[in-house]
């Protein structure tokens, strides 16, 4: 970054870092991909009812997407084709394949959605089904 530029640069946490530095240093997008991933959960359980995450046959399904989600993902931010800044992510700038709030090269953060987006398609779709399934 220029040093110009307003962003306050990543500085790792010390090892007795308190909950409030933590909370302190999560990012916009860090927050926002949790609350996408429990707001699904919630929508599925509690506003849709379908319980989706309570079945092994979605969990099953959610593992081919998640191995597809991680491959393209990874690919792109592994071949530095894609960055984040370290200031909108929970690790670094650095690029690994596992750690520092990545895996398989991708964010968390993009897991996280990804999930929220995958359950809440499939939530709504077995709901909308379940409503327009003909009754005998």
């Amino acid at each position: 970054l220029p040093a110009s530029s307003r962003l306050k640069q990543w500085q790792p946490l010390s090892a007795g870092a308190t909950r409030h530095e933590v909370l302190r240093r999560m990012s916009a997008y860090t927050i926002a991909s949790g609350l996408a991933a429990l707001i699904a959960v919630c929508a599925d359980l509690l506003v849709l009812h379908t319980a989706l995450v309570r079945s092994r046959t979605w969990w099953m399904a959610y593992g081919i997407v998640v191995f597809f989600q991680l491959l393209a993902n990874g690919w792109l931010t592994g071949r530095g084709i894609v960055r984040y800044s370290d200031a909108a992510i929970m690790g670094s700038e650095r690029i690994v394949f596992f750690g520092d709030g990545r895996v398989a090269y991708a964010p968390v953060e993009d897991l996280a959605f990804g999930f929220a987006l995958v359950l809440t398609s499939c939530a709504v779709w077995a709901w909308a089904g379940a409503r327009t399934l003909p009754t005998s």
